[in-house]
């Protein structure tokens, strides 16, 4: 679990020498995954890649540490390992050498790359983390998951799952003036995301829910008058908003299947909006797209 407690502003870099190698690196990564970093102070790509990368560790807090190297004054260490050109990074784990790159990377590559370490480490990865305030959030515990995404988000500022995921909690909390706040603040980098397009739907559909009134009435109406398309398309709206997804799904498909051009495609379009707000593998929204499917080939 992310320790949330511990500040991102803490370092876990330190320059190394010779004399501490053994110590620093090789002891050191029998109980923390460790990078020796191999740079220089005339070396172009060392002064882009390395601000990246000791960000980069500092970003898993803890869980990999780094130790930086000038091949210059420790000829002897960078000869041992046969260092041939610079940067290069080599992981040690468990006072051994297991991986490592030459070559500058992007900081994507290079969070990629850690990400890995991590795991192969037993630690628990950001993607973990996410996933698992994704599932405190759906059981209701909308505090913690918002303590959890928003502490993300401090050293990942364009994770689009950890913005979707504090959007979401504000869409949970029925403060969608917020939500639609936060969604208009969305880094440019990510606001065309899956995530980000998925909130920016349900926000939408919620806002509709709000205006088209109670789910018991308009259950009435529809069964009352069920050739009433506008009808039944606000009772799914509101089915949907009351957390009746299925529900909601089957009415629209209903008003598709009587009329496909109704409003303009408007229960095709509303379709694809819940859709677009469920995730890619939620069994109602595979089930709901085959249907969907399905009416337009019949």
């Amino acid at each position: 679990m992310l320790d949330l407690n511990n500040p991102s502003t803490e370092s876990f870099v330190k320059e190394g020498s010779t004399e501490t190698f053994m110590a620093d690196v090789v002891e050191e990564s029998k109980t923390t995954p460790l990078l020796a970093y191999f740079t220089a102070s005339w070396c172009g790509p060392c002064k882009t890649m390395g601000p990246i990368i000791e960000s980069a560790v500092n970003k898993t807090r803890g869980k990999i540490k780094l130790v930086r190297l000038d091949v210059d004054a420790n000829q002897n260490i960078a000869a041992q390992l046969r260092i041939q050109s610079i940067p290069t990074v080599y992981v040690f784990m468990d006072g051994q050498p297991v991986d490592g790159f030459t070559g500058a990377k992007t900081a994507a590559e290079i969070e990629k790359f850690l990400a890995e370490i991590v795991k192969k480490s037993g630690g628990t990865t950001v993607e973990e983390i996410l996933e698992e305030a994704n599932e405190l959030l759906a059981s209701g515990g909308v505090a913690e998951a918002s303590q959890i995404f928003a502490t993300v988000l401090q050293d990942y500022p364009e994770n689009p799952i950890a913005y979707a995921g504090l959007i979401s909690c504000h869409i949970f909390s029925d403060n969608l003036d917020q939500a639609e706040a936060m969604l208009q603040a969305v880094p440019p980098a990510i606001a065309n995301s899956r995530e980000i397009n998925g909130v920016r739907s349900n926000i939408e559909l919620k806002r509709q829910a709000k205006a088209s009134g109670p789910t018991h009435q308009l259950a009435e109406q529809v069964r009352n008058n069920p050739d009433d398309l506008q009808g039944r398309f606000d009772l799914a709206i509101a089915l949907y908003s009351n957390d009746q997804v299925q529900e909601g799904i089957d009415e629209l498909l209903e008003i598709f299947r009587r009329d496909q051009e109704w409003n303009d495609g408007a229960a095709k379009e509303q379709l694809l909006k819940i859709f677009s707000s469920l995730k890619p593998e939620d069994p109602i929204a595979l089930k709901g797209r085959r249907k969907l499917s399905s009416l337009i080939f019949s």
